[in-house]
């Protein structure tokens, strides 16, 4: 797995598309553990420019004031971040599509995973509370 430079990194953070070379490293992103706090974080850096511009615009143009512009703005951010992670499974696969991937296929991978999580942790519970009569 190549993983990108540093600056392609952050370019991959708010939004941008990567190399096909770079393939297996967002494959890796999109189905490691803490995906979905990567995902927020992508979300965040993705509304954040715009909720600035919104607020800037009420405080400049509008002439608001500013903790009402800063509430508006604040706002904005909240609902685009929630509304980008009510659908974090369904843009996450999309985007596996763009780099060739097989549909629903991070998902998929995040199943499979953490099922075999669950059975490990299933036996060993079994192992320390069960009676081996049970």
């Amino acid at each position: 797995m190549t993983r990108p430079p540093l600056a392609l990194r952050a370019w991959y953070l708010v939004g941008g598309r990567l190399p096909l070379r770079y393939r297996d490293w967002v494959f890796h992103q999109a189905t490691k553990p803490s995906w979905l706090a990567w995902f927020m974080v992508r979300a965040l850096l993705q509304v954040l420019p715009l909720t600035i511009v919104i607020t800037l615009g009420l405080v400049w143009g509008l002439d608001s004031p500013l903790p009402l512009a800063v509430a508006c703005g604040s706002l904005g951010l909240v609902v685009g971040v929630y509304f980008a992670v009510s659908y974090a499974i369904e843009s996450t696969d999309h985007r596996m599509t763009k780099y060739g991937y097989p549909r629903a296929s991070a998902s998929t991978f995040r199943k499979e995973q953490s099922s075999e999580t669950d059975r490990e942790r299933e036996r060993r519970y079994n192992e320390a509370w069960r009676s081996p009569s049970e």
